[in-house]
């Protein structure tokens, strides 16, 4: 029986005669629930008939009936707590009629009716059995998170609720969410709000007083950290009650909690640390509640919401978070440091005011407050969609585009994602699951994981290939150094919370690879490696992008080497993520065969190693490059074996920037690293024209060899081009290289080399390309001429180079000329330059007859005094012109 008086605490109880009449009459429901309210543990108890609804408690427990509920959690530490709060309302242990299943652990039994799950597990129990046989109903909590699990999750339900289980109960639970979008996706179910006793919880602002950059990468500014430290030492003296931080990630916990003083903190108040990777243990201490003194808990989102941390008065909030993203190019994947949302804000905020009034002090300025996303990233449109996309592969539904999802996945990162999978060998090429992809799915890790756990076993052994990937799955603690190898070292020894996880996670991955395997993986004798190089399985065009082909060849005998535990964990992580093999470059610079340049931190284990498997990377925003965080040293026949699908060997003509000319050699590559190299004698002719075209497109067509009446056609087919269009050929940069074949004609057939391209005479190329088809070519002299004959009987040369051509032409050689001349049938008055006898400007004009009646007075009477032996006529129009001065007429 519940303690009447925690059923009094727990506001959500007036909202459950509508959540059961709504899910009686349609079966599904959006629980809208402030923090605090009791959705969490009350609801699934009522749903289960474990609690009678308001007004019914004293009913007795024998006359309801009992329902089989899967609650539904995102993080691990958040089923765990509900599962306890649960049982100790109950007044019992977790296991009996109450318990819970995540990743490596399951404390529930025969007895069990409210099952708390991760999303992950339930995407595995759906797998396996789609009707979710016995249970009767399933909630979805904290569905705001909008984590990819989840949505996939609830996606599936909806599926079988439509074709195979109408009789399913489903309720979407949530704080702060999109109710009506929730409402549509479950086929127009009923919104149910809760009303919370909410206690007020006062906002301090305290932005730091000196500048901080913004948080990238993973990167978040020390300066804000040392802020944090402050605002927390100053909560402490301005308020009671315990507090509670919230900071991004493990990293900058624990670096507050260096500046705090460690586990004794400021005024001898208690530093506890709460993530996904504290023990079990910490996180029961800091849900049970204090012993007297003053706490300080420092905690990532994992706090934000499904728990209650008793004795929180004060909440500050750093107001940053974890997203993660996919950089589909370089083949990265990783957790970057974002601003909070409000919604984010917002329920961090609530949890000062769940048990009385309360502060939260947020470390940022209130004018910025508006600036902040209002919702948290969808994960599905912004995560790697690998395991996403053998999910619903598995499901039967490979585009997903019969699944009900709040937002539809991108699709050019699930295109990326149907990459991997077909490299793997997972789906075929319609995105089918192949038997080799079902098992993968089964095994509960990311697919490139799950691959790697397959064919490592089959190499070395089914126990050390599971050490590896338990490695992979839950990357080791800084501490552990950036070496692959020496953190499985590491982790063996044990002795903190991250080795026991460790050591838990690989005997599952242990059992499952071999269940996987029908029992046949091998057992461990030792690293196998197999036979040469490993060339190119026929693995499709994925398998050519991503080079996750199967290993190919026989096992050899261990090598017995005393690194045999780096040779191992090389291979499993280059199984892992082959587009990552990377080649060192001089220095502390690697190449991924990927084409992604990546560097070593100060201090690496794994300096002058010449091949390596990088197994986690990062690009900070400003970096040209990725920056190693988790690798182990490879040679070249494992880098060969595990991206084999990316080796090439064959003729490579190409322009060579560096040298800028055309190189021809014959080159073996692994993706972007290139093996070998030999000059080759004889290139094929075609490589080497579209070499040579590449490098004008490069280079500029400056390569080609200009003479000045190549010039001077090119400006004057530009002119016609411009004003009279069509069929005057379009003569820009980007034209001309687009039509290199046209113009260049035989003679580029002919070249091999720079040197050949820089004798090419680009005026006879040009006259191609006049319109000689239709007869307008025999009108270029007519429409644009080279030069124009003046009145003095002088050929004078015309400019085209600007946007109007220009006769530059003395004065004294257009007497007689009444009316300005002018090109392309008449349509453009040319621009004159009228010049001194001394060839100097003059005057410029484009209405000669206006210049002679109103412009030449003031010119004849500046220039007649200092040339007198030029004419100057009072008229000019009616003169007659001459080149010569007067003497010489």
């Amino acid at each position: 029986m519940i303690p009447a008086d925690a059923l009094e605490r727990l506001p959500v109880r007036t909202a459950l005669p509508a959540l059961t009449r709504a899910l009686d009459e349609h079966g599904a429901a959006v629980l809208c629930a402030p923090p605090g309210t009791g959705k969490t543990t009350l609801v699934p108890l009522v749903l289960a008939g474990l609690a009678g609804p308001p007004g019914g408690e004293a009913r007795d427990a024998a006359e309801r009936p009992v329902r089989r509920v899967v609650v539904a959690e995102p993080r691990r530490i958040a089923a765990r707590a509900a599962a306890r709060r649960m049982a100790w309302l109950l007044g019992e242990e977790v296991g009996g009629r109450v318990g819970f299943t995540v990743r490596g652990e399951r404390r529930a039994g025969p007895s069990t009716v409210v099952e708390v799950v991760t999303t992950g597990v339930l995407l595995q129990r759906l797998q396996r059995d789609p009707e979710l046989a016995g249970v009767d109903a399933v909630v979805l909590d904290e569905c705001h998170e909008r984590h990819l699990d989840a949505d996939t999750a609830a996606a599936f339900l909806l599926d079988v609720r439509a074709a195979l289980r109408p009789e399913l109960r489903l309720v979407a639970a949530s704080a702060t969410t999109d109710a009506e979008g929730w409402a549509r996706l479950l086929g127009g179910a009923p919104v149910v709000e809760a009303q919370g006793v909410s206690h007020p919880v006062d906002v301090v602002w305290a932005p730091p007083e000196r500048p901080v950059r913004p948080p990238h990468g993973m990167r978040v500014d020390p300066v804000l950290l040392e802020h944090v430290a402050a605002v927390v030492r100053r909560a402490l003296r301005e308020r009671e009650g315990d507090v509670l931080c919230f900071l991004p990630g493990v990293g900058e916990i624990g670096r507050v909690a260096g500046l705090l003083g460690g586990a004794q903190g400021p005024g001898g108040a208690e530093v506890l640390q709460v993530h996904g990777r504290a023990p079990a243990t910490v996180q029961d201490a800091v849900l049970a509640g204090g012993s007297g003194r003053r706490r300080v808990v420092l905690a990532t989102s994992v706090a934000e919401s499904s728990l209650t941390v008793p004795g929180v008065r004060i909440v500050v909030d750093a107001g940053l978070a974890r997203e993660p993203r996919t950089d589909h190019a370089r083949g990265l994947s990783a957790l970057t440091t974002v601003r909070a949302s409000r919604a984010a804000a917002r329920q961090r905020a609530g949890r000062a005011g769940r048990e009385a009034p309360g502060t939260v002090y947020r470390c940022w300025a209130e004018a910025d407050d508006v600036r902040l996303p209002a919702f948290p990233a969808a994960e599905i449109t912004v995560a790697d969609l690998t395991a996403f996309a053998l999910q619903v592969a598995c499901w039967g539904d490979p585009d997903a585009t019969g699944l009900a999802l709040l937002d539809a996945p991108p699709p050019g990162a699930l295109a990326a994602a149907r990459g991997v999978l077909t490299a793997t060998g997972a789906v075929d090429a319609a995105g089918r699951p192949t038997d080799r992809g079902r098992r993968m799915a089964r095994l509960g890790v990311h697919p490139r994981l799950a691959r790697a756990l397959l064919d490592g076993a089959r190499e070395v052994g089914a126990r050390r290939a599971a050490e590896v990937v338990a490695l992979l799955s839950e990357e080791p603690p800084r501490e552990y150094g950036d070496d692959l190898a020496a953190a499985w070292r590491s982790a063996r020894r044990g002795g903190d919370a991250y080795g026991a996880r460790w050591k838990a996670e690989a005997k599952r991955l242990e059992s499952a690879v071999r269940s996987a395997s029908g029992g046949a993986a091998p057992e461990d004798r030792g690293p196998q490696r197999t036979e040469g190089p490993g060339q190119p399985a026929a693995s499709g065009a994925g398998g050519a992008r991503d080079g996750l082909s199967a290993p190919q060849g026989g096992s050899r005998s261990p090598a017995g080497s005393p690194h045999a535990d780096d040779a191992v964990a090389g291979l499993i992580a280059a199984l892992a993520f082959p587009e990552r093999v990377a080649r060192a470059r001089g220095g502390e610079s690697y190449l991924m065969v990927s084409g992604t340049g990546a560097g070593l931190g100060e201090g690496s284990r794994l300096h002058s190693a010449p091949w390596l498997a990088i197994a986690v990377a990062d690009r900070p925003v400003t970096a040209a490059s990725a920056r190693v965080r988790l690798g182990a040293v490879i040679d070249e026949d494992t880098a060969r074996e595990a991206a084999g699908a990316l080796f090439s060997e064959g003729e490579e003509v190409c322009w060579s920037g560096e040298r800028r000319d055309v190189v021809a050699r014959r080159v073996a590559r692994l993706g972007a690293v290139e093996l070998t190299a030999g000059t080759l004698a004889s290139p094929d002719p075609s490589l080497v024209r579209a070499a040579l075209v590449e490098g004008l497109r490069r280079e500029g067509l400056g390569l080609l060899r200009w003479s000045p009446e190549a010039v001077g056609l090119r400006q004057r087919l530009a002119f016609l081009r411009r004003e009279l269009g069509d069929p005057w050929p379009d003569v820009s940069d980007e034209a001309l290289l687009g039509r290199a074949d046209d113009w260049l004609g035989w003679e580029l057939d002919r070249a091999r080399r720079r040197a050949d391209l820089e004798r090419l005479d680009a005026g006879k190329g040009l006259e191609r390309l006049l319109p000689w088809a239709g007869g307008e070519a025999a009108r270029l002299e007519e429409l644009a001429p080279e030069r124009i004959e003046v009145p003095s009987g002088s050929r004078i040369r015309v400019d085209y180079a600007g946007g109007q051509p220009v006769l530059a032409v003395k004065l004294q050689e257009l007497f007689g000329l009444r009316e300005t001349p002018r090109l392309a049938g008449g349509r453009v008055p040319m621009l004159v330059h009228l010049l001194s006898p001394a060839g100097r400007p003059a005057a410029v004009t484009a209405d000669l007859a206006s210049f002679w009646r109103d412009g030449y007075r003031s010119v004849r009477a500046e220039l007649r005094g200092r040339y007198p032996r030029h004419p100057w006529p009072e008229d000019p129009s009616t003169a007659t012109a001459t080149r010569r001065t007067n003497a010489r007429r």
